[in-house]
């Protein structure tokens, strides 16, 4: 496994802390278990979706939980209906699997629909007011700006 050295990128970048650790997160998930597939779709300027394949899972089989970004599908079959069943042969994949999505700040999961084996989550970049960008005008000691804060979007 190679190493990164991000000493360049912390002397341009400020408060981004968490960098190192989701870069590793990341490098560690490359590797992982490509159960079940999995689609992201860009559905609109701040919307995205996450389709899971989960052919033989029901709703009662499924979780969906979002914890400090991190966003956590699993999905879980009861044994004992699968025991009661003899096959000749098993092509449909339906062991028990668990996938995690790391969100970017400010992403909420607005919903979450089962429909024709396909599991869609939707999620929505929320920023706040007070994080989006805003211009700041420039005073000079001669005149005088009464207006030292305006929206980007009047610039």
């Amino acid at each position: 496994m190679r190493t990164m050295d991000l000493s360049p990128l912390y002397r341009s970048m400020i408060g981004f802390d968490r960098l190192a650790s989701l870069i590793d997160a990341a490098s560690r998930a490359e590797g992982s278990d490509a159960y079940p597939p999995f689609n992201i779709q860009e559905i609109g300027e701040d919307a995205y979706r996450v389709e899971i394949a989960v052919a033989g899972f029901s709703e009662d089989d499924l979780t969906v939980e979002v914890k400090e970004n991190a966003l956590t599908i699993a999905g879980r079959k009861d044994d004992a209906d699968e025991e009661s069943r003899r096959f000749l042969h098993r092509g449909i994949a339906a062991r028990a699997f668990e996938r995690r999505f790391q969100l970017a700040d400010h992403v909420v999961v607005t919903g979450a629909k089962l429909e024709n084996g396909l599991l869609s989550i939707e999620l929505q970049r929320e920023i706040p007011e007070a994080k989006k960008p805003r211009r700041i005008a420039i005073r000079t000691e001669a005149g005088s700006n009464s207006n030292l804060i305006e929206d980007a979007e009047a610039a």
